[in-house]
């Protein structure tokens, strides 16, 4: 069956950027194409038309090949909930949960599901397009691999291997990789590519002519630095890279999201550090916490551990604080549980009942069954949507109506994701959020919305493919003849 698995040198290699623009790239020549990953380690996940929960990446990776996202895309999602344990969700649903222990060993069963899941997308499409996870020289974990060289050697798909160069070491660590494997996942690396170089690519020729004498695997192209492209991100080695991407003189606002040590859903910020003159900082600096013109709990996949180190490390206290002085808080899903008055949990966390910060009034009580929805409202007149992904069910007492909760003042809270994605919203809500700092700052007339932002991203990605890199070549390793 046609396919292609894209696997990397390392983690944040750029695996899920060269999946999406070749998925789109690949789509404009008339080929069907579908993205998948066969487990996903990630926090930061997306409610699909159907109900079903997967990564983010690959929900934006099949939004670049035009198709429906579905739980096929993404069969396995783990999601950290310590250092330890992490929550299965297996075909979009809730599935228990794995073990530090039972990483390399307890997998048998999601193997089964993922290459399941892989062979009925492929009878949809010409090709599908897998992404790897991690690296494949982790060869401690090769016996129970089932993403990277186990899926490729399973379905026999020939693999991409992508370097970042940026990182430094980028020709140690390709033929570094393809040393450590044993001769027959080898024998399936066609194929590698430089990604995130900066200058002149001719200074590269003599090390990747060396690389492919010795490897025998030819060099696919040289992606360059693109600095506006920054895609949906499923790795803990990306947060807090957002920025403000849209450049423009005058009023700045400036936004402190607060970096959890369990954020989930982080991407929900992105959307603000699109705006044009909003400052996007993701910190644990009290002082950038106290001073931002708006503070930002984002989502939590451990809210009451979350919430205790907030108290341990004084957080809390200038959470506080801004609530008395009447500065802008946004609670998002978790950090919204967290500005309430109580929190029980005996499913997530198992802490029993604890108090919230109580600038909120009501409670939430964690259930064993997870809400998966796709909401919408309107607020303030003007349409709002999200999703939601969580267990906490809250009971919220006296109030301002908000999206997904309510507020009390310039104390906002959520229990939906994605609302600042919606334009007029966001644009509405940050501009009370500015007039009531004393800030000058206002929307930007005809400034892009943001879903037109991720579309143009998307398509600048895959132009850089079609220029950079040999896709006819990769069209044929990968057994389409287009």
């Amino acid at each position: 069956m046609p396919g292609l698995l894209v696997t990397g040198t390392s983690s944040d290699a750029g695996k899920s950027l060269v999946v999406t623009g070749l998925c789109r790239a690949i789509a404009r020549r008339g080929v069907s194409v579908s993205p998948f990953k066969s487990q996903n380690m990630s926090n930061h996940s997306m409610v699909c038309a159907d109900g079903s929960e997967i990564g983010r990446a690959q929900y934006l990776q099949a939004q670049a090949a035009g198709v429906e996202a579905s739980s096929l895309h993404n069969p396995v999602l783990l999601k950290p909930g310590s250092d330890r344990r992490a929550h299965v969700i297996v075909r979009g649903r809730p599935a228990g949960e794995l073990m530090a222990g039972e990483y390399a060993t307890g997998r048998r069963h999601l193997a089964e599901a993922a290459f399941a899941a892989f062979a009925e997308l492929s009878e949809s499409v010409d090709l599908v397009i897998a992404e790897g996870a991690g690296s494949p020289a982790e060869i401690n974990l090769r016996a129970g691999d089932y993403v990277n060289m186990g899926l490729a050697r399973r379905f026999e798909l020939p693999t991409l291997l992508v370097g970042d160069i940026d990182r430094g070491g980028v020709l140690a660590s390709l033929y570094g990789t393809w040393a450590l494997l044993d001769e027959p996942d080898r024998e399936l690396l066609t194929g590698y590519l430089i990604n995130k170089f900066r200058g002149d690519a001719s200074v590269l020729a003599p090390g990747l002519e060396m690389i492919t004498e010795r490897t025998g695997m030819p060099s696919l192209g040289v992606l360059p630095w693109l600095e506006d492209v920054w895609i949906d991100s499923e790795d803990a080695l990306s947060v807090g890279a957002w920025r403000d991407s849209a450049r423009t003189d005058g009023p700045r606002l400036t936004v402190a999201v607060i970096r959890f040590p369990r954020t989930s859903n982080a991407t929900d910020v992105d959307a603000l550090a699109a705006e044009p003159g909003v400052d996007v900082t993701v910190t644990r600096d009290a002082d950038l916490a106290r001073e931002a013109d708006l503070l930002v709990l984002p989502g939590s996949r451990a809210t009451t551990s979350d919430l205790a180190w907030l108290r341990r490390t004084g957080l809390a206290e200038i959470v506080h604080d801004r609530a008395a002085r009447g500065a802008a808080i946004l609670g998002i899903c978790g950090g919204y549980e967290m500005l309430l008055d109580e929190i029980e949990d005996n499913v997530e966390g198992g802490a029993g009942i604890v108090p919230g910060l109580g600038l909120l009034p009501g409670r939430v009580v964690f259930a064993q069954d997870k809400v998966l929805a796709r909401p919408s409202g309107t607020w303030r007149g003007v349409p709002v949507d999200g999703y939601e992904i969580h267990h906490g069910v809250v009971t919220a007492g006296s109030g301002d109506e908000f999206p997904g909760g309510h507020a009390l003042g310039p104390t906002r809270g959520s229990i939906w994701h994605g609302t600042l994605e919606s334009d007029a919203f966001r644009r509405a809500l940050l501009s009370e959020i500015a007039a009531a700092a004393g800030s000058s700052w206002r929307p930007v007339a005809g400034a892009p919305g943001f879903a037109a932002r991720r579309e143009a991203m998307i398509d600048t990605l895959a132009d850089a493919l079609e220029t950079h890199v040999d896709l006819t070549q990769v069209l044929e390793l990968a057994g389409v003849s287009r």
